[in-house]
């Protein structure tokens, strides 16, 4: 008998992973602290099985511990006697109202199991929404950015909570950043925006993000070489007299270009440096071939 937190992923029916689908389906009673989450959740589970619990909109600490204490006491009892599921949207252990629950749980009722199915989340929802990629090695950081605040510091950030974006975008392009907004990704309810204007976001609206990347920062894949050799082959091509027809060992038959050893050589130990960076080198792999998994390993 068990209390599973589930993570719905950032809000589309369909993106919610198969374990998840399976819990919500079998579960007894499945909990929603709130009414998008509610709503996804009744794409798989139907409504007489759904559980409301009431969070107050507060900041007063003594009501939101008096508001948990009650949920938990609500939840607690079902979870002793059969499965419970309680969701959230993105996963349950980021930026979730699960982590309250959990810790009231086991500080009043520690005899209840608890287990976490996690759930896409919009830390890694963004970079395809935004297209956006994070590479091999890349450092990407956290931030909160409520009421027009401006974190500033890392090369690369993913900020939440953008309320107030022209007021957030004024401080960071200040600090060299530039910035692309996403709000409501993924998203069945509301309109989905990407842009670079903070102008189109000026209504307040919490399920916006934002991909803050320093203007200076420079950084160039091994495969990156690819595209630079391709230029350069054109490049030649059309410098040389008789253009095409001029013979060209290197260039296949389907118009692609073969690479040389030594530049084959090249791009393997730039690969290399990069996997080393990201702690992928022979030394780490040891931990990854006998299934240890961290934050590394969710690239």
């Amino acid at each position: 008998m068990t209390l599973y937190g589930v993570g719905l992923g950032p809000g589309e029916a369909d993106l919610v992973t198969v374990r998840g689908k399976e819990i919500l389906e079998t579960a007894d009673v499945v909990y929603s602290p709130g009414r998008l989450s509610r709503t996804v959740a009744l794409e798989h589970v139907p409504e007489e099985r759904i559980g409301d619990l009431d969070f107050p909109m507060t900041k007063d600490e003594e009501k939101l511990r008096t508001a948990w204490t009650e949920a938990a006491a609500e939840v607690a009892p079902k979870a002793t006697a059969g499965d419970v599921a309680f969701v959230t949207l993105g996963d349950p252990n980021v930026y979730s109202t699960f982590g309250h629950l959990r810790r009231t749980i086991d500080a009043f009722h520690p005899d209840v199991d608890l287990e976490i199915v996690p759930g896409v989340s919009a830390v890694t929802a963004f970079a395809t929404a935004l297209g956006v990629e994070i590479e091999a090695g890349a450092g990407l950081s956290l931030r909160e950015a409520a009421a027009g605040h401006s974190p500033t510091g890392p090369d690369r950030m993913i900020l939440f909570k953008v309320t107030d974006a022209p007021a957030t975008h004024e401080g960071l392009v200040e600090a060299g950043y530039d910035v692309t907004y996403g709000r409501r990704l993924f998203m069945e309810q509301g309109e989905t925006v990407v842009t670079d204007d903070p102008t189109e976001l000026d209504e307040r609206d919490y399920y916006t993000l934002a991909y803050a990347e320093k203007e200076s920062l420079d950084v160039e894949s091994a495969t990156a070489a690819f595209e630079t050799s391709a230029v350069s082959s054109e490049t030649t091509d059309a410098d040389t007299p008789g253009g095409s027809d001029t013979a060209d060992t290197n260039v296949r038959s389907d118009g692609g270009r073969e690479f040389t050893a030594a530049e084959l050589a090249e791009l393997a130990a730039l690969e290399r440096a990069e996997g080393c960076a990201g702690g992928d080198c022979d030394a780490d792999r040891g931990d990854a071939d006998h299934g240890t998994t961290g934050v590394a390993d969710e690239r």
